[in-house]
């Protein structure tokens, strides 16, 4: 696992020790970067079911300013905090070890607002829609905010969650990434 591009481009990331966590794909992570960005111009990062971290980590390689990282595994936070600092980006990072929803009002609280949101729960507890819907309604989206949700290929996708709209979903295997935007027509329907 390694930074694909940007100011950081090629570092390797460490995995979470044992079977719990699947971190997403280098081919996957390419892809979902290719649908999104590639860079950015600054902005807002929250990874829920953030695991290694390597997916905020890309988001700061590519541009992004800032980025909020929340795991429920202890594991997974050492892990996470690891990789800050082997890509140097502990000081643009901040790290929570609580579940989703928890990490959700605690950050209404704190009156933040993302850009980019990555949701990648297990795929057998299936959370990504009502922590979509938890996104809008508590105001924690930016206007032109994008969701990324990894689950299973064999899971459909709601055309519209609140404000949000479905624009586009890529299938790699049995892993899926479908991208929501607030108010976006859908685009082309790719599957590799």
């Amino acid at each position: 696992m390694r930074v694909i591009s940007g100011s950081k481009k090629g570092r390797l990331l460490k995995a979470v020790p044992g079977t719990g966590t699947r971190p997403t794909t280098d081919k996957v992570k390419e892809a979902i970067f290719s649908m999104i960005g590639p860079y950015f111009e600054g902005g807002q990062v929250l990874d829920l079911f953030a695991g290694t971290g390597a997916l905020s980590i890309e988001a700061l390689s590519r541009g992004m300013d800032n980025a909020v990282l929340t795991d429920i595994d202890r594991k997974s936070i050492d892990t996470i905090k690891r990789n800050l600092q082997i890509t140097g980006f502990t000081e643009q990072a901040g790290i929570y070890c609580t579940d989703a929803r928890r990490a959700l009002k605690a950050l209404v609280k704190r009156e933040a607002k993302f850009d980019l949101v990555f949701l990648d729960p297990p795929y057998k507890i299936k959370l990504a829609q009502g922590l979509i819907e938890q996104l809008d309604q508590l105001g924690l989206l930016n206007p032109e905010a994008t969701i990324v949700v990894e689950h299973a290929a064999e899971d459909v996708d709601q055309d519209q969650i609140g404000r949000l709209q479905w624009v586009r979903r890529s299938e790699y295997g049995d892993t899926a990434i479908t991208i929501y935007k607030i108010g976006k027509e859908p685009i082309e329907l790719a599957a590799t």
